[in-house]
């Protein structure tokens, strides 16, 4: 399995996702601000692995201060978490996987608990939201393979795989567990301007586990959907608003509006940590705006003359009308959304 991210008694190793697939380094962030650095440049991306990269970023802020009182750490994991959760503004799994680590803290510093103790306590649920973001997209996976057809094209979006969580993956995920089950299917990974995303790292995982992929150019997918070449279209998610909004990377909205046009299902799997259902739609989620360099260049070379001027917004919102189910590890949901994310979200809290 694809170690996109460990923890070590020296630090975080993350492997660095920029420069695949022509070279697999992984690099070791020793504080926890080269781990907000990592988050913030896109050495590790994709919501569920931001969530536990930061996780673990908390705790190894905390284990390296230098703090002498209570008082002091106080202020420390103050500065640690804001400086975490001033990464990246859209995938709400980085403020989930904070607010765990505060509620650890908090109950430890309650409790009086040494700083031998906290420390112990924060890596413990660092390392728990790890183990849990496998097994919850082996689960999703599971959940997800029975959509999926008996054999067929599959269409995907960005990376939503192994390299986007702990393990696994969750779109990819679905695709994995239903290959596992026999099923005789096919990838679509189109490029996913402007980072690359598919063409660079669905493409390199999917590769690597045996799994028939081809990339195309963002602009055929409505060609090969118009020949009849997609059979179903699955994406991930770094937001989903209460009423099945989903953010996710840009141009996933043109791909759901061209699998609508089809009569294409249209799929999107991600963890229950991915909802916010505290938002009623997808016009309250903040959508990060990029460098215009990932826009202007393709490595080093300039592709857009010198002066002129770029949009980069890293995700768009796909209305939920547009998506035929949301999967998650503790079943799928379908419309009216409203209605069936709130009750998979009580369902998640009892398990």
């Amino acid at each position: 399995m694809i170690k996109t991210i460990e923890w070590t008694d020296e630090g975080v190793r993350m492997i660095d996702q920029r420069k695949l697939p022509t070279v697999e380094e992984y690099p070791l962030f020793r504080t926890y601000e080269e781990v907000a650095e990592a988050i913030r440049v896109m050495v590790v991306r994709g919501a569920p692995a931001i969530g536990v990269a930061a996780a673990m970023g908390v705790a190894l802020g905390v284990l390296k201060s230098r703090a002498q009182s209570g008082d002091e750490l106080k202020a420390d994991f103050e500065t640690i978490t804001s400086t975490l959760a001033g990464t990246r503004p859209t995938a709400v799994n980085l403020f989930w996987a904070i607010e765990r680590m505060k509620e650890t803290f908090t109950r430890a510093m309650r409790a009086n608990s040494g700083r031998a103790t906290i420390e112990r306590l924060l890596i413990d649920e660092a390392k728990a939201i790890y183990d849990e973001d496998i097994d919850n997209n082996k689960r999703m996976g599971r959940h997800g393979a029975d959509l999926l057809p008996q054999s067929g094209t599959i269409l995907t979006h960005c990376n939503a795989g192994a390299l986007a969580t702990a393990g696994y993956g969750t779109a990819l995920g679905v695709i994995r567990a239903a290959v596992e089950s026999g099923k005789r299917l096919k990838v679509l990974a189109d490029e996913t301007r402007p980072f690359l995303q598919g063409a660079r790292l669905t493409a390199w995982e999917l590769w690597k586990d045996d799994i028939d992929v081809r990339v195309i150019s963002d602009n055929m997918s409505g060609s090969f959907m118009r020949q009849g070449l997609v059979d179903a279209v699955i994406v991930g998610a770094d937001r989903i608003a209460a009423n099945g909004d989903v953010a996710n990377k840009i141009g996933t909205y043109t791909v759901a509006v061209l699998a609508r046009q089809h009569d294409i299902p249209f799929y999107v799997a991600a963890p229950l940590s991915t909802l916010d259902l505290s938002i009623p739609d997808g016009s309250h989620i903040p959508i990060e705006q990029r460098t215009p360099t990932e826009v202007t260049h393709i490595g080093n070379t300039r592709i857009v003359p010198e002066g002129v001027a770029v949009f980069n917004p890293a995700f768009d919102v796909t209305p939920f009308e547009f998506v035929t189910a949301i999967v998650t590890e503790v079943g799928v949901a379908r419309a009216p959304y409203t209605e069936s994310l709130a009750k998979l979200a009580r369902s998640g809290e009892k398990a």
